[in-house]
């Protein structure tokens, strides 16, 4: 039995933790919103540059009117709401907490795909989707921002409703591009044009954003700074570019809450790699929830 689309996924979540840590990096220091702005409009040329290497046009083909209208709706709800949500709720209740919120998307991935395009789990898929959440749930709420500020249930309702947008973005959106993506004609580049079609949706509602609430200040200065241009190149290439483009191709492979479950790793394999960057400290809860989510995903392969 083929596992392609389940080992593309996991492949996503370590490329996505690349973008994270470059984007954390890119983002403190020229902001959010001008940040967003930077990888959708660099991603678009460099996915235009890449299919007229490979095809010759900078422009997808073989797709309907149909399929881009899926995948613009995809990117605004998973760029652009399911973004917008995350990041709202990262000053309300913390990254910590917004992150575990996140963990939300494969539920919403399952329920979107059971009722648009009739997918269903078998028990020990639906299982494996719980113990990995469960996992990456207990690994998120388990880190501290700065060792100083212990995690306070009380948190506010609107908070609270942002985390879930955040999950609920991610996963719609994932959906919503493996609907688009099915009325196009399969090739090898489909994803990558998918990946466009999502960017350009992306681009224009961040772009609105920038233009109410944006500094244009802020951007100039990032972009003559070396080690924010550095840091925004790799999550540019890393995010926009190559890991949505496979979380495309890894759910036209595996079902779409299987998919968005293995993609969902990010917060465990960031663990490692953000004691090294940023000296955080790892935690035995957090070393459990690991332990946990991998015993999850071994259930997709068993």
């Amino acid at each position: 039995m083929s596992f392609q689309g389940e080992i593309l996924s996991i492949i996503v979540a370590m490329t996505w933790t690349i973008t994270a840590l470059c984007a954390e990096v890119a983002s403190r220091r020229m902001g959010q919103l001008q940040m967003n702005v930077l990888r959708m409009a660099a991603s678009l040329v460099i996915l235009a540059l890449l299919l007229w290497i490979f095809t010759g046009t900078p422009l997808p083909q073989g797709m309907p009117l149909e399929a881009v209208v899926w995948l613009l709706a995809s990117g605004a709800v998973g760029y652009v709401f399911g973004d917008w949500c995350l990041f709202s709720s990262y000053v309300l209740i913390g990254s910590r907490m917004g992150q575990l919120f996140m963990t939300l998307a494969p539920l919403f991935s399952a329920l979107t795909a059971w009722i648009l395009l009739g997918e269903t789990l078998g028990l020990q898929a639906i299982a494996g989707i719980i113990v990995t959440v469960s996992g990456i749930g207990l690994t998120v709420l388990s880190r501290e921002d700065s060792g100083k500020h212990k995690l306070h249930m009380e948190i506010p309702l609107k908070g609270i409703l942002l985390g879930i947008g955040a999950g609920m973005g991610q996963g719609v959106g994932i959906v919503l591009s493996k609907m688009g993506m099915s009325l196009c004609e399969q090739t090898t580049l489909l994803p990558m044009s998918a990946t466009m079609v999502r960017a350009v949706a992306g681009l224009i509602g961040f772009s609105i954003a920038f233009y109410l609430k944006g500094s244009p200040a802020l951007l100039r200065q990032g972009l003559h700074d070396r080690k924010t241009m550095t840091a925004a190149t790799g999550a540019i290439i890393t995010g926009p570019v190559i890991g949505v483009s496979l979380s495309l191709l890894a759910v036209q492979l595996a079902p779409a809450g299987i998919a968005s479950t293995l993609m969902a790793l990010t917060p465990v394999f960031i663990l490692w790699p953000s004691r090294w960057l940023f000296g955080q400290r790892i935690t035995l809860r957090e070393i459990i929830g690991s332990c946990i989510a991998v015993a999850g995903v071994a259930l997709f392969f068993l």
